[in-house]
């Protein structure tokens, strides 16, 4: 007899949660205005909010905490850092920032200005905010395959090559870089071809424009490749990588997804101009260049980290768990981005509320609703999320109404993964009765759903 999947770790430390009775969680989710960024995390029983710094690090991770290096130039720390990041992605200038969102902040500051337009596959929240905060637009050129939630793609993050000739062909002399997200978080953490990775490269490379990978899950994206893509099974995860960041000029990471820490992110390119200009906005916003808004303990844990997570087994174990989620919500017939993304469960929100306006953020309400059924948040990545168009000011309901339900790496175990599943079933089996949703009481200008006060209609 085969033996069955379990997972490459073992557990050495446990933290109490709490469940809370429905009242309570009524309760609190009201003065939270109805937004799940606003609980407190003693509020919540299961947190699926993100998988951005939440993860577990390994025991190997926790010795390095103990013997970092503290300096305020020249740490040690950095330079391990450096050295792990240069073997991983072959890119030989490093910039550390404190996440993702500071490295997107830092090299932005040099390279998007008013006017400009990035085009790219389904930028992200923080992205899109640092592309439309400097008045310059970010353009979706994902295949429209993604917008099927139904549908069975192995590589549903992919750009779309005719898309992106095109803005390329009526704008070149406005697009600063082409960016493509791996894997795609918007479309449901789906994956990038390398293929894809190849012609868009070939594209930009017409148009002499340069490439840049947001790579908050770029080892998740390797891993897919090799057990979906011809010609890769034979490879390693680190083989795969070093050919994907071959395909671009430079990247920005958010280490607390793939390199499983708590803090930490950074700027890396072969562009000598990008990074001599970007290491001043690092030193004016982030720190030194040898910092960067991390201390040394972290540097320390974020090297170990991109070494384990970048090896076979580590990502297997992770992307199983999201597999048998899916498996899960496929016996209660609950549709959601297919096939299962590397991170996280995107349920089809407009599939489930289907009496639930979409002017009423159908996607938000299930948000509400699985949290007040269990005691378990996720996130809204739809409508709300999607904020106003820069120019109109009027909602965007063009995309995807989706709620995340984002794993944390090694913090949960298939008893949880049950536990959400029979939740949503109990939300999905009263859907008849969800007929409206939330109505906005006071939002922000940009990248509002993170404090936006809402209301039940």
């Amino acid at each position: 007899m085969e033996l069955p999947f379990a997972e490459s770790w073992k557990i050495k430390m446990v933290e109490p949660i709490r469940k809370s009775t429905r009242e309570e969680r009524e309760k609190w989710l009201k003065e939270a205005h109805y937004n799940v960024f606003q609980l407190k995390a003693e509020q919540v029983y299961i947190d699926l909010l993100t998988d951005s710094g939440t993860g577990a690090m390994s025991d190997r991770q926790w010795a390095g905490m103990m013997i970092g290096d503290e300096s305020y130039a020249g740490a040690t720390s950095f330079f391990k850092m450096k050295e792990m990041i240069n073997a991983i992605t072959g890119y030989k200038f490093v910039l550390p920032t404190h996440q993702g969102r500071a490295a997107e902040n830092v090299l932005f500051s040099c390279l998007v200005k008013e006017g400009d337009i990035v085009p790219g596959n389904s930028h992200f929240d923080t992205t899109k905010g640092h592309i439309e905060s400097r008045k310059a637009f970010a353009v979706d050129c994902t295949i429209d395959e993604a917008k099927d939630t139904q549908l069975e793609v192995p590589f549903k993050g992919n750009v779309d090559p005719q898309k992106l000739e095109k803005v390329l062909q009526e704008s070149a002399d406005k697009v600063p870089f082409v960016i493509v997200t791996i894997t795609n978080n918007t479309a449901g953490g789906q994956p990038v071809s390398m293929q894809n990775l190849k012609e868009v490269r070939k594209i930009a490379a017409r148009y002499g424009k340069p490439v840049l990978i947001d790579a908050a899950r770029f080892a998740e994206n390797a891993y897919f490749i090799k057990i979906r893509e011809q010609g890769y099974a034979n490879k390693s995860i680190k083989e795969i990588c070093k050919e994907m960041f071959s395909y671009a000029d430079g990247m920005t990471m958010s280490a607390k997804k793939d390199a499983i820490v708590n803090m930490g992110g950074f700027v890396a390119t072969n562009i000598q101009e990008w990074y001599d200009a970007a290491k001043v906005k690092g030193i004016i916003y982030e720190g030194y260049l040898t910092y960067g808004g991390m201390n040394g303990r972290d540097m320390n844990a974020l090297a170990i980290g991109l070494d384990e997570n970048t090896e076979f087994e580590n990502l297997e174990t992770r992307i199983k768990q999201v597999e048998y989620l899916a498996k899960r919500l496929d016996e209660f017939h609950i549709p959601y981005q297919r096939p299962a993304g590397g991170h996280a469960i995107f349920i089809d929100a407009l599939r489930v509320l289907t009496h639930v306006p979409k002017e009423e953020f159908p996607a938000q309400t299930l948000t509400a609703e699985l949290y007040l059924e269990a005691g378990i948040r996720g996130c809204e990545i739809g409508f709300l999320l999607a904020d106003r168009d820069p120019q109109t000011r009027q909602n965007r309901f063009n995309g995807l109404d989706l709620l995340r339900l984002a794993i944390p790496r090694r913090v949960y175990t298939n008893n949880h993964m049950d536990v959400i599943a029979v939740a949503l079933k109990n939300v999905f089996d009263r859907r008849e009765q969800i007929t409206r949703g939330m109505k906005i009481a006071w939002e922000a200008d940009i990248m509002r759903h993170f404090t936006v006060k809402l209301e039940r209609i």
